[in-house]
C-alpha cells in the first residue's frame, strides 16, 4: 500500500508540474513574442514569421518611440496617475478598513453590508459616469481643470480592499491597542505606530493592487480626460493603435520596421515598470492576502 502511495504521489507530481510548467510558457510567450516583434523587421512581423525569435533585428521602432514627445508625456501622465491614484486610494482604503474594523462605530453593521452590497450590485456604466460627470462639472466650478484629478479622486473607492484591510486590522490583538491607549496615544497614533507596522504585508499588497489597476487603467481615463496632453499612456498606445491601423494614415509607410513593431514596443515600455516594482513587494503578496483575506 505504502508502495502504490509513493507512485501515485510521483505521478501526482510530474502531472502537475508538467501543467504548471505549461501554464508558465503560455503566459511568458506573449511577452517574448512582443519582445521579438519589437526589434524585428518589417516584412518578418508583417507576414508572421516572426513566432518566438526576433528577424532581422533593428531597434528603429524603439528609436521613434523615444523621439516621440507625446510618448513621454503620456508616460509622465501614467506616472502621476499611478502614484496619486495610489497614495489616494490606500489613504482612503486605510481610514475605511480600520475604522470599520472597530466594534464600537456606531451601526458598523450596516457600514458593512452597504460596503459589501457595493461589491455584488451596482448602479451601472451609465449612472456612473453621470456621476462622474457630475464630479467633473463640481470639479470645473471650483477650478480645477485637469482631468487627471478627476479619474485620481473618483477611483478612489475599492470594496474590495477596504475588506482586506479590515480583516487584517481585526487580526491585531486588542491588548496592544489597550496598551497604546493607556500610555497615552490618540486614535491617529494607534493606526500610525500600531496597526500600519503589523499589517504592513496586507498594505503592501492592496498597494500593489492599487498601483497595477491605476497604470493600466484605461477605460475611465479614455472617458474622463478630453485633454490629449493629459492622456495617459494606455489611452496613448490604443491612440496609436487607431492610428497604425489606419489605411490612409499608413499611406506611404516605407520604414524598414513594420507599425506594429511600434505597438509591440510601447507595449514592452508600459510592462517594464510593473517587472522591476513586483519582485520587490512579490514577498509580502502570499502572507498579506491571507492576513487580510481570512478572519479568525
Amino acid at each position: 500500500m505504502k508502495r502504490k502511495l509513493e507512485i501515485s504521489e510521483r505521478i501526482f507530481k510530474v502531472i502537475s508540474y508538467t501543467f504548471l510548467c505549461i501554464f508558465s510558457l503560455a503566459c511568458l510567450y506573449p511577452f517574448l513574442y512582443a519582445i521579438s516583434a519589437s526589434i524585428s523587421g518589417a516584412h518578418a512581423v508583417d507576414y508572421g514569421e516572426v513566432v518566438l525569435f526576433p528577424k532581422d533585428i533593428q531597434f528603429d521602432a524603439f528609436a521613434r518611440m523615444f523621439h516621440d514627445n507625446m510618448f513621454w508625456n503620456a508616460y509622465s501622465n501614467t506616472l502621476f496617475l499611478t502614484f496619486y491614484g495610489t497614495v489616494w486610494a490606500l489613504l482612503v482604503a486605510i481610514l475605511g478598513g480600520y475604522a470599520l474594523s472597530k466594534k464600537r462605530l456606531l451601526f458598523r453593521r450596516f457600514f458593512n453590508f452597504f460596503l459589501v452590497f457595493t461589491m455584488l450590485f451596482s448602479a451601472g456604466l451609465v449612472p456612473q459616469y453621470l456621476n462622474y460627470l457630475d464630479t467633473k462639472d463640481i470639479f470645473n466650478s471650483i477650478g480645477i481643470t485637469d482631468d487627471k484629478w478627476l479619474v485620481v479622486i473618483a477611483m478612489g473607492m475599492a470594496a474590495m480592499n477596504i475588506i482586506l484591510l479590515r480583516n487584517a486590522f481585526e487580526g491585531v490583538p486588542s491588548e496592544i491597542e489597550e496598551a497604546a491607549i493607556v500610555d497615552g496615544a490618540t486614535e491617529f497614533q494607534v493606526l500610525k505606530k500600531v496597526y500600519i507596522p503589523m499589517c504592513k504585508s496586507t498594505i503592501a499588497t492592496v498597494t500593489l493592487f492599487f498601483a497595477i489597476s491605476r497604470w493600466n487603467g484605461y477605460f475611465w481615463a479614455r472617458q474622463m480626460i478630453s485633454n490629449s496632453n493629459e492622456h495617459p499612456l494606455q489611452v496613448f498606445i490604443r491612440l496609436r493603435l487607431e492610428e497604425f491601423t489606419d489605411p490612409e494614415a499608413m499611406a506611404g509607410w516605407n520604414e524598414i520596421y513594420s507599425a506594429d513593431s511600434v505597438i509591440y514596443a510601447l507595449i514592452v515600455c508600459s510592462i517594464v515598470p510593473i517587472l522591476i516594482i513586483y519582485p520587490f513587494i512579490q514577498k509580502y503578496f502570499a502572507k498579506g492576502v491571507n492576513m487580510g483575506g481570512v478572519k479568525e
